[in-house]
């Protein structure tokens, strides 16, 4: 049966030996430190950064009504709106987790009648609250 070798040589092997072994075994023993060092401190693999983005909207749709996002990145289409989570009678958001990419987006009331204005733009990770306005035909 053979024993495990330790970090350091006992002071029976160095009392049995010459010094020229003596330190032979010394090296040996610390070669064989470093390398379970170095073995046990390898870094796992890095993971894609994901990040949390919140876009937010203060405004009154009407009673009855929602309100949706359409855009690009994230998830988002152009062609077909997601519906945003009504905080309070004025506050609408959308939350996704998401890559590094930036999100061009627009706010639509019933997916049907198209916010006011330019495209809005957010960064991925940040919290982007706007005040869309709507006309109403």
């Amino acid at each position: 049966m053979t024993k495990k070798p330790t970090k350091k040589p006992t002071k029976k092997i160095v009392k049995n030996a010459t010094k020229k072994t003596a330190k032979k075994a010394v090296k040996k023993v610390a070669k064989k430190a470093v390398k379970a060092t170095k073995t046990a401190t390898k870094k796992a693999p890095t993971k894609k950064k994901v990040l949390k983005s919140t876009i937010a909207a203060r405004v009154d749709v009407g009673f009855g009504n929602n309100l949706y996002i359409r855009g690009e990145g994230a998830g988002l289409s152009w062609d077909v709106g997601i519906l945003m989570k009504n905080l309070s009678p004025y506050e609408w958001a959308w939350e996704t987790k998401s890559t590094s990419k930036p999100i061009e987006y627009k706010f639509l009331i019933n997916d049907e009648l198209w916010a006011n204005g330019e495209n809005q733009f957010a960064k991925s990770g940040d919290t982007s609250i706007s005040a869309p306005t709507f006309t109403w035909g």
